[in-house]
């Protein structure tokens, strides 16, 4: 059989077309979105999931939510390119950008990007009925967990020790997660210990209503007063009577729990995750799920942003009026 050249221009003509939508589809496949959360009895954790089973579109777009060591070690994996976003604190974040804080000396991680601020981050200063520890100054010679190494809730029970005229080697110090140290004052091994959380978390409730009864120590007051001035990232906050068993309204501090990527991730992707998080679907299951989803508000989705916004967050919230075009 002969062929003309014009049979022959029709064949390149569709291996050509058969190429490019191979590169098409392969451009289009799919994509893989990692969220570093937290320890499993935070709250990180159980709000990654909802977020990553409401978002995830497979086959384009697929979400995970990994258990972490929370805002420090979020941070650095998305600077290492070992996940795509995680969740942070405001303070981290901000202190990662910038160079200052907790990573002075260590460099600015200058491509992380903000998806969205999420909720406020209760400080929680748990202290067993046992121990009669009514205030911050009354940590000193106890046992108390200050969280493990590579978490925000480190840094801040260190700010708040600093506050109160403490330093770490005043108290007797562990580094333990939220629910190990759960574990160690049910046994009586602990007399206190600091997270940092949306409340209510199953740490702390299963604790207050297991383990002979928990103290939610305030953080207010003139010394409250100083570290709010001294760190903007930090706001007055309240847990309401009745979040834990048998405790009463707290006044305490809190920090903004965000959602972050690094600037190299994708405009495209990044804007679906996002319109994602906002949908109607995510809606529902935020509100159903967890008591802190109900605050995760659209409104006040770029409220305390001290790291710049994503492109594709940008394009996402600039088209739902939320930023100025």
């Amino acid at each position: 059989m002969t062929m003309t050249r014009r049979d022959l221009a029709k064949i390149g003509l569709g291996l050509g077309a058969a190429a490019a939508l191979g590169r098409n589809a392969f451009a289009q496949g799919p994509a893989f979105f990692r969220i570093g959360t937290g320890g499993t009895a935070g709250t990180y954790y159980p709000i990654g999931g909802l977020i990553a089973n409401a978002v995830s579109n497979p086959p384009q777009l697929v979400l995970t939510a990994q258990a972490s060591n929370g805002s420090v070690a979020n941070v650095n994996s998305i600077a290492s390119g070992a996940l795509e976003s995680g969740f942070s604190q405001a303070d981290v974040a901000y202190w990662a950008y910038t160079g200052t804080g907790l990573f002075e000396g260590k460099g600015k991680i200058e491509d992380l990007r903000l998806l969205a601020n999420l909720y406020p981050e209760s400080i929680h200063l748990v202290a067993a009925k046992a121990a009669n520890i009514k205030s911050v100054a009354d940590l000193k010679g106890k046992r108390v967990s200050l969280d493990e190494p590579g978490s925000g809730t480190l840094v801040d029970s260190r700010i708040i020790l600093s506050g109160w005229g403490l330093k770490e080697t005043d108290v007797k110090a562990d580094f333990l997660k939220p629910n190990q140290a759960a574990e160690r004052m049910r046994d009586g091994g602990l007399d206190a210990f600091f997270f940092v959380g949306g409340y209510p978390t199953s740490a702390i409730t299963e604790l207050a209503a297991t383990g002979g009864g928990v103290e939610i120590v305030p953080l207010s007051g003139a010394e409250a007063d100083a570290i709010r001035k001294q760190y903007s990232f930090f706001a007055a906050d309240e847990i309401p009577a009745g979040t834990y068993k048998d405790v009463g309204a707290v006044k305490t501090l809190a920090v903004g729990a965000q959602w972050i990527t690094s600037a190299k991730v994708p405009e495209a992707v990044v804007y679906n995750v996002v319109k994602g998080l906002w949908s109607d679907k995510t809606r529902g299951a935020l509100d159903a799920g967890h008591a802190k989803g109900k605050l995760i508000r659209k409104e006040s989705a770029l409220a305390g942003a001290g790291i710049p916004v994503h492109p594709g967050a940008e394009r996402f919230y600039k088209e739902a009026g939320l930023l100025k075009s």
